[in-house]
């Protein structure tokens, strides 16, 4: 009963907080629509859209294990599970270095970006996201239930463990 009260009166408030905090940033953002076709690991995947055109989208404001770190296959699993052959709207601003599109991506409804960061198979970017943002609290969720890669007191942030592969 304890953990059903905390998460409706403190989890549930803060997650819609976050929605509405998006809903300003999606009308100045343009939107893709489509049906994912791939996911490439827990934080990029491909949409094909109605013109039959592939746009390879980053889900913005996280970072989830590289495909060769612990948890990069569960991350990439768990993507797949929220998105894959399913319908999805992309609000993006912005491409990366990589050409992929960066963007809050919602698929059948469900904002993916949120969730995996709530299912502990994501980091909140401390580099690309705002100070107050309600992920860092989805975050701080998973971390105290230890959910996902949480469950490893050990976890290395994905911009770490490139950082020390680069560095060797």
């Amino acid at each position: 009963m304890v953990r059903y009260k905390a998460l409706r009166f403190v989890v549930m408030p803060r997650l819609i907080a976050f929605l509405l905090f998006l809903a300003p940033c999606a009308a100045a953002a343009e939107t893709i629509e489509g049906k994912v076709i791939r996911i490439a690991s827990g934080d990029t995947l491909t949409i094909l859209d109605a013109r039959k055109r592939e746009h390879t989208v980053r889900l913005a404001e996280i970072d989830a294990p590289e495909m060769k770190q612990a948890f990069g296959a569960q991350s990439r699993q768990s993507l797949s599970a929220l998105c894959l052959n399913k319908a999805a709207q992309i609000e993006w601003r912005e491409k990366d270095g990589n050409g992929r599109y960066l963007g809050q991506v919602i698929c059948a409804g469900v904002n993916a970006n949120a969730e995996q960061v709530r299912r502990g198979f994501a980091w909140v970017s401390p580099h690309f996201t705002k100070p107050g943002s309600p992920l860092y609290e989805i975050e701080a969720y998973a971390r105290f239930r230890e959910i996902g890669l949480w469950a490893d007191a050990r976890s290395v942030p994905p911009w770490e463990w490139r950082a020390q592969k680069a560095s060797r």
